[in-house]
């Protein structure tokens, strides 16, 4: 090599790799960006909860029980609008996602939820159970949501569960809309 392309290869520097300032402010600025998104998304869960404030306390399951007709064991998925699958109720933890017990019975179907509101639907207000494909927030193939409509404080809401074992849920089905027109039977 000749001294002239040493002195230069010496002399040459590399460019910094990384500007340390410039990274530590972008990483600050998408943790704020973050915290401010995950912010608006609870204000409007807030918001739709204020907006459904005007529907009733859950029942709570008798104190004296009956015959279980059906148990079964699950997830419970939320509830909406009866026939609007994306909206939603979170009024009274409606909302909330969690493992759910449902045990049926002739005074009606009692929700138990580890870590969320339990509630009891009344054989009276049970109108429809149905399998479907989706509630608000999750969709699975065809049939596999037990969807039950049901009615509270003069609206119909459609609850989502979803079986440990899927194939029990036709049965629950069945049953449940049996009761139904057996209630809506002597009602009339």
């Amino acid at each position: 090599m000749t001294p002239a392309l040493i002195t230069m290869a010496v002399e040459q520097k590399s460019a910094e790799v990384t500007d340390w300032a410039a990274r530590i402010g972008w990483v600050v600025g998408l943790l704020l960006f973050i915290a401010f998104v995950y912010w608006l998304m609870r204000q409007g869960w807030k918001w739709r909860g204020s907006l459904q404030s005007d529907l009733p306390e859950l029942p709570t399951a008798p104190t004296a029980p009956s015959d279980a007709k059906l148990t079964m064991t699950g997830r419970y998925h939320g509830s909406t609008t009866a026939g609007q699958w994306l909206d939603r109720i979170v009024a009274h933890g409606l909302g909330t996602r969690s493992r759910a017990e449902l045990t049926l019975t002739d005074a009606g179907l009692a929700v138990e939820r580890p870590g969320a509101q339990d509630f009891f639907v009344p054989a009276a207000a049970l109108r429809e159970a149905r399998l479907d494909k989706g509630i608000a927030g999750k969709v699975l193939a065809e049939g596999g949501l037990l969807i039950v409509t049901w009615a509270h404080g003069g609206k119909l809401i459609d609850s989502g569960f979803r079986s440990d074992h899927a194939a029990e849920q036709s049965e629950w089905v069945e049953t449940l809309n049996n009761m139904i027109n057996t209630t809506e039977g002597t009602a009339r």
